[in-house]
């Protein structure tokens, strides 16, 4: 453990205008009784278990209304993801401690040319299985929108991953100071408090900057 500190110390950047990115993360998500979607499955990679299949609650959920539109993430339907009403690619899970209750699990959406990503922690903890399912979904938008090679990829996960063990650890508290953890491309990663919304807790967040057209 006391590598991984020494890795995490050792490439911590403190980033002030996090705390507007953060906000932006949260401020409109309404995890409670939100519309979800059937979409195509389209083939990207393959993986043994769907990332958002904790809990099958589709039967919870209302039907359909609208069809998915945002393409850049359309791969997301293959993985067990929704598209809400806002345009945000949201998991749903049930609440293991409230019969009958669901929250969104993970998150992401477009804002200008960033894809700001989250994982939730309903009341600071992490469910069973969302360590690694968090990593899967961050590593999932890291190979497709991080044009880098693929041991720049293994990097990433390896940082990704002692940073998800050290907040599931509580050895990284809540704060708005952001990490890089990859410097070409300005990839940040925040745990914080959650400012607004339904869901009580906090949120490891990924932002990432798209590659200009």
């Amino acid at each position: 453990m006391n590598i991984i500190v020494r890795l995490l110390g050792a490439i911590f950047l403190q980033v002030s205008v996090l705390a507007a990115m953060s906000s932006t993360a949260i401020s409109d998500d309404k995890p409670l009784r939100v519309n979800i979607q059937e979409t195509p499955a389209i083939p990207q990679r393959k993986i043994t278990q769907r990332i958002c299949s904790l809990d099958p609650i589709e039967d919870l959920l209302p039907p359909p209304q609208t069809k998915a539109s945002n393409s850049l993430l359309s791969y997301l339907a293959e993985q067990g993801f929704t598209q809400n009403q806002e345009g945000s690619w949201v998991c749903y899970a049930n609440d293991p401690k409230k019969e009958g209750r669901y929250f969104t699990l993970f998150k992401v959406k477009q804002v200008d040319n960033r894809l700001i990503a989250s994982s939730f922690l309903d009341e600071g903890s992490l469910i069973q299985g969302q360590d690694s399912r968090s990593l899967d979904f961050f590593m999932m938008l890291v190979e497709h929108h991080i044009n880098t090679s693929q041991d720049n990829h293994q990097g990433i996960r390896r940082y990704l991953e002692a940073f998800v063990s050290l907040v599931k650890e509580g050895k990284i508290k809540p704060t708005r100071r952001g990490f890089l953890f990859d410097q070409p491309n300005r990839a940040m990663v925040l745990y914080h408090t959650l400012s607004s919304g339904n869901l009580k807790g906090t949120g490891i967040t990924i932002n990432i900057y798209l590659p200009k057209s």
